[in-house]
């Protein structure tokens, strides 16, 4: 059977090392991606650097067509065996009181629609040995204050599709589990308009260093892998001690 794995957002950050670290499981990947051609070209470029088959969709996760697309494009590959819910995105930092209502609905749309919607896909196709895995935050425990609640509140409510989720598709042996990176070097800054918020935010983290995606990878990488066998309904937090 050739297992095929989606990755949303898997272009950069956190879902491209994590394409990166299944390829070398054998995994064969489909990337979804929404504008950054050449990233995306870059990325399946190394995976199949490394005798995997790969390919980039274009999709926005918002969109049920295009994620119907995306799956439909990962089933040419092979076996649906794996979905990281990885695509997302923040808005501008600042006070709970001055937050746009546009931004509010993006960020609702992409982080919490578009993973209803890529892991109804998902959970459609699969069977018994696959596996689900959400990006969620430390910020669904921490909440954000002064930064972005409502993004916050967005990640406790993939905390919760995660655990509700787990439990309704246990008896077919598909298991969804999630990961709450901490602060992670990686270009979501800079759409909050703080592109060196990683490294001013050291000081407060217990480890004293902002993490590296390839760290958040390792954690996505062991939930979808036979090891975690029994793991399900797990929220594993990587946000070195946050």
């Amino acid at each position: 059977m050739t297992n095929v794995t989606v990755i949303t957002g898997g272009s950069r950050g956190i879902g491209a090392a994590t394409a990166r670290r299944l390829a070398h499981t054998g995994q064969h990947i489909a990337i979804g991606y929404r504008r950054d051609h050449t990233a995306a070209d870059t990325v399946v470029a190394d995976l199949r650097a490394t005798g995997v088959r790969a390919i980039a969709v274009p999709a926005d996760t918002r969109d049920p067509d295009q994620v119907t697309a995306l799956f439909d494009a990962a089933a040419e590959l092979g076996t649906l065996t794996g979905l990281v819910n990885n695509a997302g995105i923040t808005s501008p930092i600042g006070p709970f009181t001055d937050l746009d209502p546009d931004d509010l609905r993006r960020v609702i749309d992409v982080n919490l629609l578009g993973y209803v919607l890529c892991a109804q896909q998902a959970a459609r196709r699969m069977t018994d040995g696959a596996a689900i895995v959400n990006l969620s935050s430390v910020a669904a425990t921490l909440g954000s204050p002064g930064e972005y609640v409502h993004y916050a509140a967005v990640k406790a409510a993939t905390d919760a599709l995660t655990i509700g989720l787990a439990k309704e598709l246990a008896p077919r042996g598909i298991r969804v589990n999630a990961v709450a990176p901490g602060i992670i070097r990686t270009d979501i800054h800079a759409l909050s308009g703080q592109p060196d918020r990683p490294d001013r935010a050291a000081s407060r983290i217990p480890l004293g260093r902002p993490g590296e995606p390839d760290e958040v990878a390792a954690a996505v990488t062991w939930l979808l892998s036979p090891d975690a066998s029994y793991t399900t309904g797990a929220i594993l937090r990587v946000g070195g001690g946050l």
